[in-house]
């Protein structure tokens, strides 16, 4: 099992609270937020990078400030998060590195893909704290995952001889002609064996999917052992989240990477309304989302 560093330690507690878990605001969408900021593709397409990178502004000040870190992309919001004072001094930041969407290959299975030249040391030179890596796997399908495992293996080597901080996550999806109730019935094993593979590629921390039940939660904790994993929101509805992380938390996970979940009925091009918004729906939605996390965490597991 891989052990983090003393520097990537030290990355990890502070993407953690005062309570030693990870309380991460996930914005680094593009694709998914244009979709949540406007329903008609045409003006989705009219929607730049700058409004994209204006509205992740204001999750970061009204929302992330609140928790312990910010997830952002490497196309709209660095540096200018940094550059701009936005990002309090207090609250640490993760860059993604995974692209927007993913390509398809002939056998309709999901070919992952990176942001162009966005490596280690270029999240080292925006001011990240660390970085984020996103694949799409099915475990139960070698041949599905050979191109997003070597996107893997090259991220994982490259942020360790940075000696930097990386969140590694994985999706599942549904392969071609799979029905919905075939797919649903394999998330825990589907989750279980994702989880594997990265451990097996020598990953530190773990940003995974919700196992799916009490038992696969435990299984993951199991597997993972000194490993820590956060359970991410995929965009379900706030109570369905917040019983997740309840079971996620009781059974192991080390805290939360939330994202559509908390904002995705927050957000506009109204930034006025998104202000208020976030303020009034999204933060109260993390303080609700923080108690799960405090009534699970020892306090021998705190950070100082």
């Amino acid at each position: 099992m891989a052990r983090m560093t003393t520097a990537e330690l030290r990355g990890y507690h502070q993407i953690c609270g005062p309570d030693g878990a990870m309380m991460v605001i996930a914005c680094d969408q593009r694709g998914g937020m244009r979709t949540l900021l406007a329903s008609d593709p045409a003006e989705q397409a009219k929607i730049g990078n700058d409004v994209l990178g204006l509205t992740k502004a204001d999750i970061t000040r009204h929302l992330a400030s609140q928790a312990s870190c910010v997830l952002v992309d490497p196309i709209c919001a660095v540096p200018q998060l940094v550059d701009d004072a936005v990002l309090e001094r207090g609250t640490a930041l993760l860059i993604g590195l995974d692209a927007s969407g993913w390509d398809t290959s002939p056998e309709g299975y999901r070919l992952s893909k990176l942001v162009d030249g966005v490596d280690a040391r270029r999240v080292r030179a925006l001011g990240g704290t660390g970085g984020k890596i996103m694949v799409y796997l099915r475990s139960d399908t070698p041949a599905a995952n050979t191109h997003n495992i070597d996107i893997l293996e090259r991220v994982i080597a490259d942020f360790a001889r940075e000696d930097l901080l990386l969140v590694v996550e994985f999706l599942t999806y549904a392969l071609e002609g799979e029905s919905p109730e075939a797919y649903k019935a394999k998330i825990p094993e589907l989750i279980q064996g994702g989880t594997r593979i990265c451990l097996d590629l020598g990953s530190k921390v773990l940003k995974l999917p919700y196992p799916g039940s009490p038992e696969s939660c435990a299984a993951v904790t199991k597997m993972s052992g000194d490993v820590p994993w956060a359970v991410l929101s995929a965009g379900v509805d706030h109570e369905t989240f917040l019983g997740q992380v309840e079971i996620a938390m009781a059974n192991g996970a080390s805290g939360v990477i939330a994202g559509r979940s908390l904002w995705k009925d927050c957000i506009s091009l109204d930034r006025t309304e998104t202000r208020k918004r976030l303020e009034s729906v999204a933060v109260p939605r993390l303080r609700e989302i923080q108690a799960v996390i405090a009534r699970h965490r020892a306090p021998a597991a705190k950070v100082a």
